[in-house]
């Protein structure tokens, strides 16, 4: 039985092919694209929000996407514990629609940035990191210009505090530095997992590092562990 990956197109969207590619030639799995037009996700099991510039990034990066009519559905499959990542500006737009805390800011170098960066994983137990291990480090590419994650104490507490932080930027020793931090973002955030497990949402782009032939398949770690997550439930 293969597992159902729902892939959702914004106008604006530049990375969803990829993201079909991966799930569908790489893993093996059933992978379509969902216009963000339509009003239902139809029979799936995983939502990916990926990346570009979805309605040209206007007003704020996710802000208008997060009314499309899809995401009325994309809301109801997460509250029901239906899994939903979200990549760079799939992040925005779950940040936007509220299925994950904070912001994500302008860098603060005011410059968008494009390259390879090393990247920690914080919670390993999770169904988005399960194949991976604590303390790893990925290298996974990048490419932004509003990546810094922003949000109060009390939710930087409470994400540190119920281990919702996913990965955080670092060096290639694993040592989390202001300099091993591309974008600003508080705590060296990378990605972020919601209370519940099932939404989590990254800046850095996966689907760029899981194919051989880019001689960097880190990323493929991401959807490996979204499909393993499935096995106890096909067993």
């Amino acid at each position: 039985m293969k597992i159902k990956f729902g892939i959702v197109v914004f106008p604006g969207s530049n990375c969803d092919h990829d993201a079909q590619y991966v799930t569908g030639s790489i893993l093996g799995q059933e992978a379509r694209l969902i216009w963000h037009k339509e009003g239902s996700l139809g029979d799936i099991d995983v939502v990916i929000l990926p990346g570009g510039f979805s309605y040209g990034d206007y007003l704020r990066c996710g802000a208008i996407a997060r009314f499309s009519p899809i995401m009325k559905d994309v809301v109801r499959f997460a509250q029901e514990g239906g899994p939903v990542l979200g990549i760079c500006n799939g992040f925005q737009i779950l940040t936007e629609a509220g299925l994950l805390p904070g912001v994500l800011l302008q860098n603060r170098s005011l410059k968008f940035v494009c390259e390879y960066v090393h990247v920690r994983v914080e919670n390993a137990n999770t169904r988005f990191t399960g194949a991976c291990t604590k303390g790893e480090v990925l290298e996974i590419p990048i490419a932004h210009g509003e990546g810094n994650y922003f949000a109060d104490e009390d939710t930087l507490q409470r994400l540190q505090d119920q281990e919702q932080i996913l990965l955080r930027y670092c060096d290639a020793e694993g040592n989390v530095t202001d300099r091993s931090n591309p974008n600003g973002s508080l705590l060296n955030i990378a990605g972020i997992i919601n209370e519940q497990g099932n939404v989590a949402g990254m800046m850095p782009h996966p689907e760029r590092a899981s194919d051989p032939v880019l001689r960097h398949i880190d990323g493929k770690k991401i959807f490996d562990s979204l499909v393993e997550s499935f096995v106890p439930a096909l067993l």
